[in-house]
């Protein structure tokens, strides 16, 4: 008899490897600065970084709480000339005016490297840098709101980003640079000596909210005046793009611009809103952005549809409040009068009720019997049931009967 023959199994070799890079499924996003990591051998220049980071917050704006103060370490190991500082400010400020969902994210990230890049050099910090590149886009402000579609465009993304920093822009300053205008200031940035940026921290006024000694924040004047000159740009050249323009601007920042005009007693929102009326009734705009117009005047009349309380809270008491007893339960007296807390002898008269709770002692509350014995009203009651129901009820448990037998 022949020898079965074993079968050997060929030996299979893996390609797995402990040294493999761990694998992600595509659309998966990890924590971007673990993606810069120290050691990386494909390490990107700065302003591959920035714009990565940039874009990352453009798609995934959730995350700048958790991941923007890892990015502004970085860039204070990074950013170490005056060179590199100046190209990180114009990479934020193209992105915040070229992408229009990005200037309310690009004025926040603003604030925050304000406040929290080190580099300060001759040519001027960081906020002062960002200034000065907002300078160069309002000087020439008359000249764009006139200019050809593209340059109207990118006339207008400047305009809506100078809002938004208006209002994300913070600092507290020790100077008081309200006697300055829009222009002045952000020339006098660059001027000013290292003593004055030691008193204010950045050195730069022109764009900002000031806090004031009770810790209310309120804003400067400065750049009411540049936000003011932006408008009457847009009006003096009232081609629907322009309008649209000023009305997203006034939406954004109106009701903060007019609470501070209405502070120091002007009147330039009043000013602003003869202005709309006047380019409703006279300029050749569309019929839609007139419409646009009237309902923006319609909101301003509304208080910009912000809801104030009439009253302060205090307190219901028997004093301020005539409704005070209006749910309070009404007791009556053995004589049958009715009385409630609000009556001047309550307390005497409730104590009277209390006293009587023997009046029924076989009875709880509730009515339950305790006392185990029958009522002799309810035992005279007859339990024998009226003859209409009774007749009823016999034909009903007849016609069951012979139901149940077919």
């Amino acid at each position: 008899m022949a020898k079965p023959q074993v079968v050997v199994a060929p030996v299979l070799m893996s390609k797995l490897s402990a040294n493999a890079p761990e694998f992600y499924p595509s659309g998966y996003s990890s924590n971007y600065t673990d993606s810069y990591e120290d050691g990386c051998e494909d390490y990107p220049t700065l302003p591959e970084y920035v714009q990565d980071f940039l874009n990352h917050l453009t798609e995934q704006p959730g995350s700048f709480e958790t991941e923007i103060e890892q990015f502004a370490e970085t860039l204070n190991g990074w950013v170490t000339t005056d060179d590199a500082l100046q190209e990180l400010v114009e990479l934020i400020y193209q992105q915040a005016t070229s992408i229009p969902n990005f200037s309310y994210m690009g004025a926040r990230l603003c604030n925050y490297l304000s406040h929290h890049l080190t580099i300060s050099p001759q040519s001027g910090n960081f906020r002062q840098l960002l200034l000065q590149r907002c300078r160069t886009e309002y000087e020439v402000k008359d000249q764009a709101a006139k200019g050809d579609e593209v340059t109207r465009k990118r006339f207008h993304a400047f305009v809506l980003f100078l809002g938004e920093l208006y209002l994300n822009l913070e600092l507290i300053p020790e100077t008081d640079y309200t006697s300055f205008n829009f222009e002045d200031l952000i020339v006098s940035t660059t001027e000013n000596t290292h003593e004055s940026t030691i008193k204010c921290t950045s050195c730069c006024q022109c764009i900002c909210k000031i806090k004031g000694t009770n810790g209310q924040v309120t804003r400067a004047d400065i750049l009411q005046v540049g936000l003011r000159e932006l408008l009457n740009a847009l009006f003096s050249n009232p081609m629907d793009d322009n309008l649209i323009c000023a009305v997203k601007l006034l939406k954004l920042t109106g009701s903060v611009l007019e609470d501070a005009w209405k502070e120091k007693g002007k009147n330039d929102m009043e000013e602003i809103i003869q202005r709309i009326e006047n380019v409703v009734l006279d300029a050749n705009c569309s019929r839609d952005v007139k419409q646009m117009l009237l309902k923006l005047v319609e909101l301003r009349s509304s208080n910009w549809g912000r809801v104030h309380a009439t009253s302060t809270y205090r307190e219901a008491t028997p004093e301020n409040d005539p409704n005070y007893f209006m749910n309070e339960p009404t007791f009556y007296t053995s004589d049958g009068v009715p009385f409630t807390a609000a009556d001047p002898d309550y307390q005497e008269k409730y104590q009277e009720l209390l006293e009587r709770e023997d009046f029924f002692p076989d009875y709880e509350e509730n009515g339950t019997d305790l006392s185990g014995a029958g009522d002799p009203y309810l035992d005279d009651i007859d339990d024998e049931m009226d003859p209409e129901i009774e007749e009823a009820y016999e034909k009903f448990c007849l016609e069951s009967e012979r139901k149940r037998k077919q």
